[in-house]
Parts: structure tokens; C-alpha cells; sequence
């Protein structure tokens, strides 16, 4: 009785459901051309803004087919921390605070971090 109560079933691996009825998403396939000779296709909505340069396998840059290379945006460089430091104290200021934590640690006022 233990063999048919479950026979020709597999618990959990396959759904019941059927796609019948379902409406899927109106779809477009955009294809990048890779310069090292890759093709990408890729499934995107009808509703979505397709990006002209897509990063490829190989780590270049594919470009959709039939599109011009976007214009490169010039930009402000990004601040670093020893930037945003300048703009508070000046080199000389940070030259008397480094001396003056240094001779704290070698009087043994200060433990050194691991």
C-alpha cells in the first residue's frame, strides 16, 4: 500500500500549475555587438528604456546594434579623503597634529592600535 500512495509523483520538483491563461509582458530582444566579437541578446519590455552600451562577458563594452556611441559626460572628479581633509586644515596644521600624536606615543601616553 506505501508504494502507490505517491507513485509516479515527485514531491516538490515539478509544479502543477499550467501557463494556460497567463498574458506575459509584450517583449522586445535587443542585440549587442561586443568588439571582440560577441553577440548578446538580451530580452527587454516593450515599456523599458533600452541602454545603448551594455557590459559584455569579456568586460568590454557592447553596443546595440544600429545605435551611435553615447557622448561621454564630463564630469567633476571624485573628491577623495585627502581632498575633503585639504578643505578643512592646511598641510602645516595636519604636520603639528601628526607630531604631536607621535611624541604622545613614544611617552607611552598612547597604546598603538593592532
Amino acid at each position: 500500500m506505501a508504494n502507490r500512495s505517491l507513485r509516479g509523483m515527485r514531491i516538490g520538483s515539478h509544479s502543477m500549475e499550467s501557463e494556460q491563461g497567463v498574458d506575459f509582458a509584450p517583449r522586445l530582444q535587443a542585440h549587442y555587438d561586443c568588439p571582440n566579437g560577441h553577440t548578446i541578446i538580451l530580452p527587454f519590455s516593450v515599456e523599458a528604456d533600452v541602454p545603448v552600451v551594455w557590459e559584455c562577458r569579456c568586460g568590454a563594452e557592447a553596443l546595440l546594434r544600429d545605435a551611435s556611441k553615447p557622448e561621454v559626460k564630463s564630469g567633476k572628479p571624485p573628491r577623495t579623503h585627502w581632498d575633503m581633509l585639504l578643505e578643512r586644515r592646511t598641510v602645516n596644521e595636519l604636520q603639528e597634529l601628526l607630531d604631536e600624536r607621535l611624541d604622545l606615543l613614544r611617552a607611552g601616553k598612547l597604546r598603538r592600535s593592532a
